[in-house]
């Protein structure tokens, strides 16, 4: 049996399909490139209705080169956090919300939560412009039309596409408004969104398993008797598909955005260990946590620099990375995307400094490389202290497998710490499928785990 695994990432959308090793088939992969609205302002929206479409282009795609003959089961990773006002006619009163939106925040008259570390314990979250307590209102209070429900985006697209498209509990924490030791929404949460029950999505059950439309499943015959999972929040399917499956071994993933995360074994019900004030704590399904940290910086730094800054390309510009000296970093502060939370500063607040006019852009982009390492480094250190040890480092995702140098300022910064290399070029796909197949244990073999490959660190050329 073969999976289909969708990437319904923030950036792109991106079908493949695996065999049943959980490795890439050859050649059978269609991605469609998402437009965003950003400005200074802090938008970080898109189009529910263009993301569909551009998602039904990559089923087409595939289907029409044949290689969804023999998918038997429908994986997703997807985007957390993602919000779609609809109204009555479960039609989306604008545009899609998605995390890099740092315009939400509470009402002059609001306050948040009575307690807030008890509220942080139980949800894994805070009263931030990042979830759904204070984004709720926000929208509401901008919605020219009455709101009947809100959905995230992976929710919205899926109920077109099947018969019944539920939030999974890895979904729904993501949106701060569950309890995630209950696996119900936390009433104390909801009521600072200020919605009901019914105006938000239905939980999906333990071992909730979907199917298409009669009509898509005309459209996509090889797909009509396949099992669709739920969806899997793309940091958690990203540890997953890095290998990093249990205490000893955090992920530190670099692709549009960055972030350290932990994945741990807690079952729904039973007690949650504490969870440090810096850290959230999202599910990865109804068994597993996954804690840690995120960014708005990670590549999207390097894509800005290499978009506005005169800059040599590819293996030349490796070339002057590594011909830099100690000398040559500038100090700097990546939050031009603002504050993932807990933090609060917006968009547009990163800095670059030391700079004179003998000042290269290889050094400018080396100082945002630099800043990218160094935001993870306490937070590594908040993880490490949830599990009494120091851990191993692997990192992942596009950037990383694009640059050694990157890999080796990473080993740089995060030193005395063991740090390797993901090889694996699907981490995300790769990480829903063994989940979806209950197969997280093979992780570790999967993910190609290796050196960095780097004979020496920046510091040291």
């Amino acid at each position: 049996m073969n999976i289909l695994a969708l990437d319904l990432g923030t950036s792109s959308v991106r079908g493949l399909v695996l065999g049943d090793d959980i490795q890439p088939v050859p050649g059978a992969l269609a991605r469609r490139r998402i437009d965003l609205t950003v400005d200074d302002e802090g938008t970080g929206t898109l189009d529910a209705r263009g993301y569909l479409t551009c998602l039904l282009d990559c089923l087409d795609e595939l289907n029409e080169q044949g290689w969804l003959r023999e998918v038997g089961m429908v994986a997703i990773s997807a985007q957390w956090h993602s919000v779609l006002p609809l109204g009555v006619d479960g039609q989306p009163l604008g545009p899609v919300l998605t995390w890099l939106d740092t315009r939400p925040e509470p009402a002059p008259t609001q306050t948040g939560p009575a307690d807030p570390d008890a509220y942080h314990q139980r949800t894994g979250t805070w009263w931030h412009r990042c979830y759904w307590s204070v984004r709720l209102p926000w929208l509401r209070a901008r919605c020219g039309s009455p709101v009947a429900r809100f959905v995230g985006l992976v929710e919205y697209a899926l109920s077109q596409l099947l018969d019944d498209a539920p939030m999974s509990m890895s979904q729904a924490s993501g949106t701060g408004l569950l309890d995630i030791s209950t696996l119900d929404w936390d009433p104390e949460a909801c009521a600072l969104a200020g919605v009901g029950g019914d105006e938000l999505p239905q939980l999906a059950p333990s071992h909730w398993r979907g199917r298409l439309r009669p009509a898509y499943a005309r459209r996509w015959p090889a797909l009509a008797r396949a099992s669709w999972s739920p969806p899997i929040g793309d940091g958690a399917a990203s540890n997953v598909g890095s290998g990093c499956i249990d205490h000893t071994r955090a992920a530190v993933t670099v692709g549009t955005s960055s972030a350290v995360r932990l994945l741990q074994r807690m079952p729904a019900h039973a007690p949650l260990a504490p969870l440090p004030p810096r850290l959230w704590r999202y599910r990865v399904d109804h068994e597993h946590v996954v804690t840690g940290a995120a960014y708005s910086s990670g590549g999207n730094v390097f894509a800005w620099a290499d978009r506005e800054l005169r800059l040599p390309e590819g293996p030349a510009l490796e070339a002057a990375l590594w011909g830099l000296s100690p000398g040559d970093r500038r100090p700097v502060n990546v939050a031009l995307g603002g504050d993932r939370p807990p933090g609060s500063r917006r968009a547009g607040s990163g800095e670059l400094g030391g700079l004179s006019f003998s000042t290269t852009a290889v050094q400018m982009l080396a100082g945002l490389m630099y800043g990218v390492c160094e935001q993870v480094v306490d937070d590594l250190a908040a993880l490490e202290s949830t599990v009494g040890a120091p851990v191993e480092v692997v990192l992942g995702g596009g950037a990383m497998a694009a640059s050694p140098w990157w890999r080796a300022a990473f080993v740089e910064v995060l030193a005395p710490r063991q740090v390797r290399f993901g090889r694996h070029p699907e981490i995300g796909a790769t990480g829903a499928a063994l989940v979806a197949c209950d197969r997280i244990a093979d992780a570790v073999e999967l993910a190609d785990i290796g050196q960095t490959d780097d004979q020496s660190s920046p510091g040291t050329a």
